[in-house]
Protein backbone atom coordinates (compact mmCIF):
# COMPACT_ATOMS: atom_id res chain seq x y z
CA UNK A 1 0.00 0.00 0.00
CA UNK A 2 2.19 2.89 -1.49
CA UNK A 3 0.73 6.52 -0.16
CA UNK A 4 2.88 9.25 -1.48
CA UNK A 5 -0.43 11.96 -2.37
CA UNK A 6 -2.06 14.47 -0.43
CA UNK A 7 -4.91 13.04 0.64
CA UNK A 8 -5.73 16.84 2.83
CA UNK A 9 -4.74 20.21 2.71
CA UNK A 10 -7.66 21.74 5.46
CA UNK A 11 -6.06 24.21 7.71
CA UNK A 12 -2.46 23.50 6.59
CA UNK A 13 -2.88 20.11 7.68
CA UNK A 14 -1.55 17.65 5.20
CA UNK A 15 -2.32 14.34 5.94
CA UNK A 16 -0.52 11.57 3.44
CA UNK A 17 -2.13 8.41 4.57
CA UNK A 18 -5.67 7.94 7.21
CA UNK A 19 -7.14 4.65 7.55
CA UNK A 20 -9.20 3.56 10.67
CA UNK A 21 -6.31 2.99 13.16
CA UNK A 22 -3.47 5.32 11.57
CA UNK A 23 -2.87 8.44 10.45
CA UNK A 24 -0.08 10.28 9.13
CA UNK A 25 0.95 14.02 8.20
CA UNK A 26 3.56 16.19 6.78
CA UNK A 27 4.75 18.56 9.81
CA UNK A 28 5.12 21.91 8.82
CA UNK A 29 8.98 24.04 10.15
CA UNK A 30 8.03 25.14 13.21
CA UNK A 31 4.91 22.87 14.42
CA UNK A 32 5.64 21.49 17.84
CA UNK A 33 4.28 17.91 17.87
CA UNK A 34 2.93 17.70 21.39
CA UNK A 35 2.20 20.71 23.57
CA UNK A 36 4.99 22.19 25.68
CA UNK A 37 5.96 25.24 28.05
CA UNK A 38 5.53 27.69 24.80
CA UNK A 39 1.45 26.79 25.19
CA UNK A 40 1.47 26.84 21.11
CA UNK A 41 -0.79 24.47 19.62
CA UNK A 42 0.73 20.98 19.00
CA UNK A 43 0.30 19.41 16.01
CA UNK A 44 -1.83 16.42 18.02
CA UNK A 45 -4.42 18.84 18.54
CA UNK A 46 -4.51 19.87 15.64
CA UNK A 47 -4.86 16.57 14.36
CA UNK A 48 -7.79 15.63 16.91
CA UNK A 49 -9.78 18.54 15.66
CA UNK A 50 -9.60 17.67 11.78
CA UNK A 51 -10.74 13.94 13.26
CA UNK A 52 -13.87 15.27 15.23
CA UNK A 53 -14.91 17.77 12.33
CA UNK A 54 -14.04 15.06 9.56
CA UNK A 55 -16.39 12.08 11.53
CA UNK A 56 -18.56 14.49 13.33
CA UNK A 57 -17.37 12.96 16.48
CA UNK A 58 -18.86 13.81 19.57
CA UNK A 59 -16.34 13.85 23.08
CA UNK A 60 -12.85 13.50 23.27
CA UNK A 61 -11.01 12.47 20.11
CA UNK A 62 -8.57 9.20 20.95
CA UNK A 63 -5.34 10.03 19.52
CA UNK A 64 -1.97 8.23 20.26
CA UNK A 65 1.76 10.23 19.72
CA UNK A 66 3.82 7.61 18.50
CA UNK A 67 6.98 9.38 17.35
CA UNK A 68 8.24 13.14 17.39
CA UNK A 69 10.30 15.60 15.27
CA UNK A 70 11.96 18.51 16.20
CA UNK A 71 10.50 21.92 16.19
CA UNK A 72 12.49 23.08 13.28
CA UNK A 73 11.96 20.23 11.27
CA UNK A 74 9.74 19.04 8.52
CA UNK A 75 8.26 15.76 7.65
CA UNK A 76 6.38 12.98 8.35
CA UNK A 77 4.55 12.23 11.81
CA UNK A 78 2.74 9.22 12.13
CA UNK A 79 -0.39 8.96 14.83
CA UNK A 80 -2.38 6.22 16.31
CA UNK A 81 -6.12 6.84 16.18
CA UNK A 82 -7.30 3.82 18.34
CA UNK A 83 -5.60 2.24 21.29
CA UNK A 84 -5.54 -1.48 19.74
CA UNK A 85 -3.03 0.41 17.40
CA UNK A 86 -0.68 2.23 19.49
CA UNK A 87 0.67 -0.22 21.59
CA UNK A 88 1.67 -1.95 18.46
CA UNK A 89 3.17 0.82 16.81
CA UNK A 90 5.13 1.87 19.62
CA UNK A 91 6.68 -2.00 19.39
CA UNK A 92 7.58 -1.66 15.71
CA UNK A 93 9.44 1.69 16.76
CA UNK A 94 10.84 -0.04 19.73
CA UNK A 95 11.87 -3.34 17.17
CA UNK A 96 13.04 -1.05 14.56
CA UNK A 97 10.83 -2.51 12.31
CA UNK A 98 10.03 0.73 11.06
CA UNK A 99 11.78 2.19 8.55
CA UNK A 100 13.16 6.56 9.01
CA UNK A 101 14.51 7.72 5.91
CA UNK A 102 15.40 11.53 6.06
CA UNK A 103 16.90 14.41 4.09
CA UNK A 104 19.30 16.58 5.26
CA UNK A 105 21.15 19.61 3.20
CA UNK A 106 24.74 20.15 4.04
CA UNK A 107 27.10 23.23 3.09
CA UNK A 108 30.17 21.14 3.48
CA UNK A 109 30.81 17.73 1.57
CA UNK A 110 30.91 14.72 3.71
CA UNK A 111 34.16 13.08 3.77
CA UNK A 112 33.12 10.15 2.01
CA UNK A 113 30.16 9.77 -0.71
CA UNK A 114 28.52 7.24 1.94
CA UNK A 115 29.26 6.16 5.21
CA UNK A 116 27.83 4.62 8.07
CA UNK A 117 28.52 6.65 11.45
CA UNK A 118 28.43 5.70 15.13
CA UNK A 119 28.65 7.83 17.86
CA UNK A 120 28.01 7.85 21.36
CA UNK A 121 25.84 10.76 22.38
CA UNK A 122 25.82 12.30 25.82
CA UNK A 123 22.35 14.59 26.09
CA UNK A 124 22.76 17.82 28.23
CA UNK A 125 19.40 18.96 29.26
CA UNK A 126 19.68 22.82 30.29
CA UNK A 127 21.03 23.21 26.71
CA UNK A 128 18.39 20.90 24.92
CA UNK A 129 21.78 19.55 22.76
CA UNK A 130 23.35 16.12 22.75
CA UNK A 131 27.15 15.53 21.54
CA UNK A 132 28.79 13.55 20.31
CA UNK A 133 31.74 11.26 21.13
CA UNK A 134 33.92 8.66 18.84
CA UNK A 135 34.60 6.83 21.99
CA UNK A 136 31.68 5.59 24.79
CA UNK A 137 31.70 8.21 28.06
CA UNK A 138 29.61 7.97 31.21
CA UNK A 139 25.81 8.29 30.03
CA UNK A 140 26.41 8.45 26.61
CA UNK A 141 23.79 6.25 24.46
CA UNK A 142 25.85 4.62 21.16
CA UNK A 143 23.75 6.35 17.99
CA UNK A 144 24.17 4.69 14.55
CA UNK A 145 23.44 5.71 11.14
CA UNK A 146 24.26 5.63 7.61
CA UNK A 147 24.09 8.13 5.20
CA UNK A 148 25.07 8.60 1.43
CA UNK A 149 25.06 11.72 -1.12
CA UNK A 150 21.81 11.95 -2.77
CA UNK A 151 22.59 15.24 -5.10
CA UNK A 152 24.63 17.72 -5.74
CA UNK A 153 23.51 21.25 -5.35
CA UNK A 154 25.05 25.20 -5.62
CA UNK A 155 26.97 25.10 -2.82
CA UNK A 156 25.38 22.21 -0.93
CA UNK A 157 24.89 18.76 -0.82
CA UNK A 158 21.61 16.52 -0.38
CA UNK A 159 22.00 13.44 2.51
CA UNK A 160 19.75 10.61 2.69
CA UNK A 161 19.87 9.23 5.90
CA UNK A 162 18.74 5.97 7.33
CA UNK A 163 18.72 5.97 11.08
CA UNK A 164 19.78 2.50 13.31
CA UNK A 165 18.78 3.71 16.43
CA UNK A 166 16.66 7.07 17.82
CA UNK A 167 18.40 9.32 19.80
CA UNK A 168 17.90 13.08 20.59
CA UNK A 169 19.16 15.01 18.03
CA UNK A 170 20.65 12.32 16.63
CA UNK A 171 21.64 13.27 12.62
CA UNK A 172 21.94 16.99 13.77
CA UNK A 173 24.69 15.68 16.49
CA UNK A 174 26.25 13.33 14.17
CA UNK A 175 26.28 14.96 10.84
CA UNK A 176 27.73 18.29 12.89
CA UNK A 177 30.63 15.75 14.85
CA UNK A 178 31.74 15.06 10.64
CA UNK A 179 32.09 19.05 10.06
CA UNK A 180 28.28 18.27 8.07
CA UNK A 181 26.19 20.89 10.26
CA UNK A 182 22.52 21.03 8.56
CA UNK A 183 21.56 24.24 7.25
CA UNK A 184 20.00 26.59 9.23
CA UNK A 185 20.99 24.47 12.38
CA UNK A 186 23.12 27.47 14.52
CA UNK A 187 22.29 24.73 17.49
CA UNK A 188 25.13 22.63 15.80
CA UNK A 189 27.07 24.62 14.19
CA UNK A 190 25.84 25.55 11.04
CA UNK A 191 26.34 29.86 10.20
CA UNK A 192 23.59 31.35 9.97
CA UNK A 193 19.86 30.87 10.76
CA UNK A 194 17.09 30.57 8.12
CA UNK A 195 14.50 32.97 7.73
CA UNK A 196 11.28 30.68 8.70
CA UNK A 197 13.70 29.62 12.20
CA UNK A 198 13.76 26.22 10.61
CA UNK A 199 16.63 23.27 9.59
CA UNK A 200 16.97 21.49 6.16
CA UNK A 201 16.29 18.30 7.86
CA UNK A 202 13.23 16.36 6.52
CA UNK A 203 11.32 13.20 7.56
CA UNK A 204 10.79 11.92 3.77
CA UNK A 205 9.84 8.56 3.85
CA UNK A 206 8.49 5.38 6.16
CA UNK A 207 7.66 2.36 6.14
CA UNK A 208 6.48 -0.20 8.13
CA UNK A 209 3.51 -3.02 8.41
CA UNK A 210 0.39 -1.74 9.59
CA UNK A 211 -0.45 -2.94 13.05
CA UNK A 212 -3.82 -4.26 12.64
CA UNK A 213 -4.09 -4.86 8.73
CA UNK A 214 -0.53 -6.69 8.49
CA UNK A 215 0.06 -5.71 5.57
CA UNK A 216 3.08 -2.68 4.23
CA UNK A 217 2.36 1.18 4.39
CA UNK A 218 5.07 3.45 2.60
CA UNK A 219 4.43 7.07 2.69
CA UNK A 220 6.62 9.61 1.33
CA UNK A 221 6.18 13.59 1.94
CA UNK A 222 6.88 16.39 0.06
CA UNK A 223 9.72 18.76 0.73
CA UNK A 224 8.47 22.07 2.23
CA UNK A 225 7.42 24.85 -0.45
CA UNK A 226 10.81 26.56 -0.93
CA UNK A 227 13.47 27.05 -3.24
CA UNK A 228 16.46 24.99 -2.37
CA UNK A 229 14.43 22.34 -0.95
CA UNK A 230 12.01 22.36 -4.29
CA UNK A 231 15.90 21.81 -6.28
CA UNK A 232 17.01 18.83 -4.36
CA UNK A 233 13.71 16.83 -5.96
Amino acid sequence: MATDKLLSNKDNLQVLHEDNHVIIVNKRVGDIVQGDKTGDKPLSEVVKSYIKEKYNKPGNVYLGVVHRLDRPTSGIVLFSKTSKALPRLNKLFQQKEAKKTYWAVVKNRPPKDKDVLVHYLKRNPKQNKSFAHKNEVPDSKKAILEYRILKELNNYFLLEIDLHTGRHHQIRSQLSAIGCPIKGDLKYGFDRSNKDAGIHLHARKLEFIHPVKNEPVKVIADVPDEPLWKACV
